[in-house]
């Protein structure tokens, strides 16, 4: 059935790229934006949310609001902790939820850490089916104001490049949200990539690959060429972490490569054999980004500048 549909989609395409390519555009935006439902769970999904019903329970659920809509962040904190604990922020990816981050959560907890997760728009308990990189740093600031501030910021795959540009303040009139450490796992490097592929999947011609390229300008305020993350890094100090598996097939290991070599404060940390997103139930990748994010000290790494820290 999806084969299916992406057929008819690609049959619209090519029809309305010489008629009205500008409202094609749109229409591969809005596309591109869709999330699934979230309320249409498999069977497996289902598992994962009864075996990480006793974590969640433990936390204080928020509703939070922006100007693009509402979310949720769910706010974990260990009994006894220190009201001055150190704060952390953790952002799950596309087709994600906060419950997929249990492994990340608990080891951040165990480090003594205050955690928020946030259920990005279209994901989880959040409201909307639209996620894109201007309502995700939005709600990013949002929880920055009501939950924060946030001494550290992990994200998987989407969440990290979410991250990153929260960081960097790369939405129009959304103020930069400051993290003192950066991990951002199974991320992908560039947006120009992503929307080039989407492009040729669905077919479009070059007027509605422009006008849909177009709208990140019209809705984030900054053309489409600003967000990639490795040019990114190279304009913060920011100390980051980029842990990749180099058999992740959703993103490739040269998107890790490219992150790393933004400069002497960028890490990089292989995880052979975990993939896009056994990743991020793998105990010793938790460990090491909770690790990361706690080091009150920062020191760059030995020659050469991307240095690599196998976890397996």
């Amino acid at each position: 059935m999806a084969d299916f549909n992406s057929r008819i989609i690609r049959t619209l395409f090519g029809t309305v790229e010489h008629i009205a390519p500008s409202l094609a555009g749109r229409f591969a935006f809005e596309l591109f934006c869709r999330t699934p439902d979230p309320a249409r769970l498999s069977e497996r999904e289902r598992r994962l949310l009864a075996q990480t019903s006793d974590l969640m329970a433990g936390a204080r659920k928020h509703r939070l609001a922006g100007e693009s809509g509402s979310f949720v962040a769910y706010e974990f904190t260990n009994w006894g902790a220190r009201r001055d604990a150190p704060a952390a922020l953790v952002l799950h990816g596309w087709r994600s939820r906060s419950e997929h981050m249990r492994a990340i959560i608990e080891a951040l907890l165990g480090r003594g850490f205050r955690v928020v997760a946030v259920d990005l728009p279209g994901h989880g308990a959040a409201s909307g089916r639209r996620l894109n990189m201007a309502n995700a740093v939005e709600a990013v600031q949002v929880a920055a104001q009501w939950l924060g501030p946030f001494n550290a910021a992990i994200g998987h795959s989407f969440g990290g490049a979410v991250a990153l540009n929260a960081a960097v303040g790369s939405v129009r009139h959304v103020p930069a949200v400051p993290f003192e450490r950066l991990v951002l796992i199974a991320s992908p490097n560039s947006m120009p990539a992503l929307f080039r592929r989407f492009g040729r999947h669905f077919g479009l011609g070059p007027r509605t690959q422009g006008a849909f390229e177009a709208r990140v300008e019209a809705v984030a305020g900054n053309p489409l060429a600003t967000y990639v993350c490795s040019r990114q890094l190279a304009t913060v100090d920011t100390p980051t972490l980029v842990i990749h598996a180099p058999d992740d097939k959703e993103v490739a290991a040269r998107d890790a490569e490219d992150m790393a070599a933004a400069g002497r404060h960028v890490r990089l940390a292989w995880a052979p054999g975990l993939g896009h997103r056994r990743i991020l139930s793998d105990v010793d990748v938790a460990a090491r980004a909770a690790e990361f994010v706690a080091m009150r000290e920062w020191a760059s790494p030995p020659r050469p500048e991307v240095a690599s820290l196998e976890l397996h």
